[in-house]
């Protein structure tokens, strides 16, 4: 009996629900996501890479030109039959998160905005949430990035369309648009606008991006570049939380990397526009879903599914080009696969510009562990580390993969308790397990 109960406490302890409140840190398979789009997204062949889905959902679309014309779900009114849709990617696995997309409709548009977006949010959540016959969508964000309605008509929108969607469904999860602990602007509404609402929204949605600078190379570096906002934003917006929305879940709904094939076009805006390789967008997206384990976020979702191979910001950012597989798309979908069952549990060493290492605990045999260690730098640096062994054992090690089949296993040279690992900007996965 003595036995078990310490094998119980220990778990706990693992879990981290005896670690001074602090929330379980979820697990991979719960933690990444990809953004897809409507009919074109193909969830067969993005459900290696990831278990969330979030969609680009123009609401227009249901209803036409008028915005006070009632729905008629499954179909919207230029018949595209989102039972299928939906149903499709619900078949392959995927937990589907909407994003309600009112940006082609101008605000002076909308018949009465606060009526009809409330009717829009009561049809959509009574048909497609959790508590419907359906059950296709577990959460909805109003707005994505609605920069062209000023903080007072948004916040109109926001409330009365979150009111209809708490009144059709109220298991359906809310979401912010993408949001900013400070001033509003064109990409993100200030956390301000929901002032007082915070019974109608259940997460905080914010989007981050690498960027050294704007226009006009649209330049981004590494995830763990201390010279830009990166990370930064990240934590403002996890402040912002502990002070004002306290148990807010915050999710990353956008984040990555373009890299095209394709010399620039000198006669449009993108001409000096900079993107990184199709191997820096592998490392770029892995590294970045480990340090966001890290942090107090409980999603990520990269941006995006496909491209076609556009030199130009958001124009080659997919995970496949033209629906071929690039190489990130193997590096995540190896990710998911390896990590699916394991959540972050400590780090193990944090040295900027040297070495990351951080340790993976599986959700349900504490016995198992990942280490993973990599470069934080964006220079294609090599180097060798050291680390105790810490009474583990060395199951085996493998290399970030870039191309399909098996990835590329890795000798580790033990030298009595510790282990000499090579590290570079490819994350190397240390596999490991406890003694008896």
């Amino acid at each position: 009996m003595h036995r078990i109960v310490v094998t119980f406490l220990l778990g706990l302890l693992l879990t981290g629900l005896l670690s001074g409140g602090e929330q379980t840190k979820p697990l991979f398979k719960e933690f990444m996501g990809i953004n897809g789009h409507t009919v074109v997204f193909k969830p067969e062949l993005y459900r290696p890479t990831c278990a969330l889905v979030r969609d680009y959902h123009p609401i227009d679309w249901d209803f036409g030109d008028d915005t006070s014309r009632a729905t008629t779900f499954p179909f919207a009114h230029n018949r595209v039959e989102w039972k299928h849709v939906y149903g499709s990617w619900q078949k392959h696995g995927f937990n589907i998160n909407v994003c309600l997309m009112f940006d082609p409709i101008k605000h002076d548009k909308w018949k009465n905005l606060a009526a009809d977006a409330k009717q829009y949010g009561l049809s959509f959540a009574k048909f497609f949430g959790p508590s419907g016959a359906e059950k296709l969508v577990t959460s909805v964000e109003i707005g994505n990035e609605p920069g062209e309605y000023d903080d007072a008509k948004y916040r109109t929108l926001f409330e009365n369309m979150a009111r209809g969607v708490r009144e059709g469904d109220p298991k359906m999860t809310i979401a912010t648009c993408a949001a900013v602990p400070g001033k509003s602007h064109r990409y993100a509404k200030s956390l301000t606008c929901f002032d007082g609402l915070h019974d109608l929204f259940d997460v905080i949605n914010i989007h981050v991006y690498a960027e050294v600078e704007g226009w006009p190379t649209w330049r981004r570096s590494f995830p763990e570049d201390p010279k830009i906002r990166y990370l930064k934003e990240v934590n403002e917006a996890i402040a912002w939380r502990d002070e004002k929305a306290k148990g807010k879940p915050i999710w990353i709904t956008e984040f990555g990397w373009d890299c095209s094939t394709k010399p620039n076009n000198p006669k449009n805006e993108f001409a000096k526009w900079v993107g990184v390789t199709d191997t820096q967008q592998a490392q770029y997206l892995c590294r970045s879903f480990m340090v966001f384990a890290k942090m107090p976020i409980d999603r990520a979702y990269i941006f995006f599914f496909n491209d076609k191979d556009e030199p130009q910001i958001h124009g080659a950012a997919g995970l496949t080009r033209n629906f071929q597989p690039k190489p990130s798309y193997y590096a995540v979908s190896h990710m998911h696969k390896l990590m699916g069952d394991y959540r972050f549990s400590r780090v193990l060493q944090e040295k900027e510009g040297d070495v990351y290492a951080y340790e993976f605990t599986h959700g349900t045999d504490a016995k198992k562990r990942i280490w993973a260690v990599w470069s934080p730098t964006g220079s294609d640096r090599k180097a060798e580390i050291t680390l105790p062994l810490e009474k583990l054992k060395l199951v085996s090690a493998e290399q970030m993969p870039l191309a399909p089949g098996d990835a590329p296993k890795v000798e580790i040279k033990a030298h009595g308790e510790s282990i000499a690992v090579p590290v570079s900007e490819s994350p190397l996965y240390i596999l490991l397990e406890t003694g008896n």
